[in-house]
């Protein structure tokens, strides 16, 4: 016992026990080191648990959404993309992902719209107009 009243739970109140340690940026360095390590599912909740705290941070949005792309989580990672596209049209690494992400579920239709748009604003970024392409030969052999 620390004293002579009821004791205290060691958080402080309104604190989280499952928190990780550190604070939002050390959560998104985190979540990045173990994306490029290969642990995308790590990187998720970590990730996840910044983007809960800054929900404005187009930043950490963007690694969540490449962490559960990583993971294999594509509609999570499109709903992700998305958001970042729907704030930003012109960001196209989110168009990419987006459409990465929506081919991996099936709507090559929707992924094609959105590579497309990705690969003409760099018509230099070769991964870009791979994506594209494949995404359009997909979609013209299920016709």
């Amino acid at each position: 016992m620390r004293g002579d009243g009821p004791e205290e739970p060691l958080d402080g109140p309104g604190e989280d026990p499952a928190a990780p340690e550190g604070g939002v940026y050390e959560w998104y360095t985190r979540g990045l080191s173990l994306l490029k390590a290969g642990s995308p599912a790590a990187a998720v909740q970590l990730l996840a648990r910044a983007a809960e705290a800054e929900p404005a941070s187009r930043s950490i949005r963007e690694a969540l959404a490449r962490a559960q792309f990583g993971a294999r989580l594509f509609h999570d990672a499109a709903d992700n993309f998305r958001s970042i596209v729907e704030e930003d049209p012109a960001e196209d690494y989110a168009l990419f992902g987006l459409g990465l992400a929506l081919s991996r579920v099936g709507d090559f239709s929707g992924a094609v719209e959105y590579l497309a748009l990705a690969a003409a604003m760099r018509p230099d970024n070769k991964d870009y107009a791979n994506a594209l392409r494949h995404a359009r030969a997909t979609l013209e052999a299920r016709r």
